[in-house]
């Protein structure tokens, strides 16, 4: 089975991830979304409600399965039998950084990074940019799925 991993923090999850989403399902047996878990960063949900919205966005694709994991990604793909991991390139920049996570996972690990080019509709957006420009009153519906916009909207809601 060709099993990959797409990792990220998914806070929360955006039509630019779900894009990714769907041409890797294209492209193998099985995909793994997973959440990664980062200490020192500060999300605004939890990693089960991003779990939960993954789920929510991916169920017309069955070969996607979602997951998380604290640690390093190339140990997670040494657990799971993953032979590659995805990543998302939307700019130069990305790329550069990217790259140098892609070297350093296969010397780690022998694992390789396929990168797919972001759709240019979605090379601006990030979760950090929709959090910022909806925390501001923005709207922001049209870069989310609606169950994940409406869960944004209320989470902010209680934050104010």
């Amino acid at each position: 089975m060709r099993r990959a991993v797409y990792p990220g923090s998914y806070d929360p999850v955006t039509n630019g991830h779900l894009d990714i989403i769907e041409r890797a399902a294209g492209l193998f047996d099985e995909v793994v979304v997973a959440v990664m878990i980062n200490k020192n960063k500060r999300s605004l949900f939890t990693v089960e409600e991003r779990m939960e919205m993954l789920r929510d966005v991916t169920p017309h694709l069955p070969n996607v399965r979602i997951d998380s994991w604290y640690g390093l990604l190339v140990d997670y793909c040494k657990a799971n039998e993953v032979q590659a991991i995805v990543k998302g390139l939307r700019a130069v920049s990305d790329f550069e950084y990217e790259l140098q996570m892609a070297q350093m996972n296969q010397r780690l690990s022998g694992i390789d990074t396929m990168f797919i080019a972001t759709n240019p509709v979605y090379s601006f957006l990030s979760s950090s940019l929709v959090k910022d420009v909806a925390t501001y009153g923005g709207d922001v519906s049209h870069l989310l799925p609606p169950a994940v916009d409406q869960r944004l909207a209320d989470r902010l809601a209680e934050t104010r």
